[in-house]
């Protein structure tokens, strides 16, 4: 059970009570008679055979307050996206499935390659975008929850706490960010967040000084959670990375739009895990390393927005300033970790340390090599500029691939 504190500048809503899921729901369903609900699922077919997307499905579809699910459905063929189809199909929401490699949704994605618009590379940002894009254009909904399909621990009392920030009329948030503590099976996780985003916004904040943004990121108790949810007017203008910054394009986007009492962030589970990624300390295009890389390009890029000017030395610095205080955040993780009775192989914490500094050298030298290159996907307002029928593009093709291939 949480505590009740408030740190930063991001309103928390805590866990205090235990409040049963049934309570939520009956809530939700009430809410959804004037705020339509939704929910987005990014997914790969290899999620659809494992272990832990069947399990979501099957606490989905005993949620009653959704009105729409949206599938994004990632390298899939025309077999696989039968099979999807099919595993879907048990959902008694309204719910589509995007075949991003199929013929029709590859014909509007040519659309927008010749006119720049397209997402420059495949990744969850680019699904998820598609998933926004199909959200707006469905009109079945006015707030969504989004989160990822690979959550090993999940109960479906963690969308209704996700979703219930910005379904409540009451309120007036916008954007909802979840959080959790990353444990399970008796280790601490959360490498990505504890010893790299963490020890490096607080870098940042000694190298640069003190800077509205780095206060507004470092209000986040888990910035790389990949639950969230959102009014859907909030799709209209976000413009998200298509690589492992997604969500720090997220909130910086958030930030850019809104004033902070429209955002908040919620306690959505006692213990949460997931597909964990291999630190590929050889392979700077896979795994944490990759992550890492993106990550910290995300943030010198929203800094570069603000006018921060950056060099060769700034990163250097950056780079020792990061490495001390990531250390002291391996104490600190150890201490609560044995304080938890849980394990925490120091060894390999600080072979993840190391390599996320010299991750940081690497992404600055990305920075500046290629400084006029556009890392995020364009907001929607500007393909409906462009292309004024896109949405009645998107629906008409999806609807059609699950009617034609579900039917067939």
């Amino acid at each position: 059970m949480a505590d009740f504190f408030q740190n930063g500048i991001i309103t928390t809503l805590h866990n205090l009570n235990s409040r049963p899921v049934a309570e939520l729901e009956r809530e939700l369903l009430g809410f959804s008679k004037k705020r339509p609900l939704g929910l987005i699922l990014p997914s790969l077919f290899s999620e659809l055979q494992g272990d832990a997307l069947p399990a979501i499905v099957s606490q989905l579809s005993a949620v009653p307050y959704l009105n729409e699910i949206v599938i994004g459905l990632d390298r899939a063929n025309e077999q696989d996206f039968r099979h999807a189809l099919t595993f879907f199909d048990r959902l008694p929401q309204r719910h589509r499935v995007l075949w991003n490699d199929g013929p029709r949704l590859k014909a509007i994605d040519a659309q927008l390659v010749a006119l720049d618009l397209a997402p420059k590379e495949l990744g969850k940002g680019r699904n998820v975008w598609y998933c926004m894009g199909y959200t707006l254009a469905s009109g079945q909904t006015e707030s969504v929850a989004l989160h990822d399909c690979d959550i090993t621990t999940y109960d479906r009392s963690m969308l209704a706490k996700l979703i219930y920030p910005v379904a409540n009329p009451a309120f007036n948030y916008e954007f909802c960010k979840g959080y959790y503590a990353r444990t399970a099976g008796g280790k601490m996780h959360g490498r990505a967040c504890r010893l790299l985003v963490t020890p490096l916004l607080t870098a940042l904040k000694k190298s640069l000084g003190q800077m509205d943004y780095l206060d507004y990121m470092s209000s986040f108790r888990y910035a790389l959670a990949g639950e969230f949810s959102f009014r859907k007017d909030v799709l209209n203008d976000i413009r998200i990375p298509s690589d492992w910054g997604l969500e720090i394009g997220v909130l910086s986007e958030m930030y850019r739009n809104y004033a902070n009492n429209r955002l908040c962030q919620v306690d959505i589970a006692d213990t949460y895990d997931h597909k964990h990624q291999a630190l590929s300390v050889d392979d700077e295009r896979g795994g944490l390393s990759k992550m890492s890389i993106d990550i910290s390009k995300a943030l010198f890029r929203k800094l570069a927005t603000r006018g921060v000017v950056f060099n060769g030395g700034t990163f250097r610095s950056l780079k020792a300033t990061y490495y001390r205080i990531a250390l002291d955040a391996i104490e600190n993780s150890h201490n609560n970790a044995i304080m938890n009775g849980l394990k925490l192989d120091i060894h390999s914490e600080e072979k993840a340390v190391e390599l996320f500094a010299e991750n940081i050298i690497k992404a600055g030298e990305a920075f500046l090599e290629r400084p006029s290159e556009r890392p995020f996907i364009p907001s929607w307002n500007r393909v409906i500029s462009a292309i004024p029928d896109i949405f009645e593009q998107l629906v008409a093709a999806v609807d059609a691939d699950n009617k034609e291939f579900m039917s067939g």
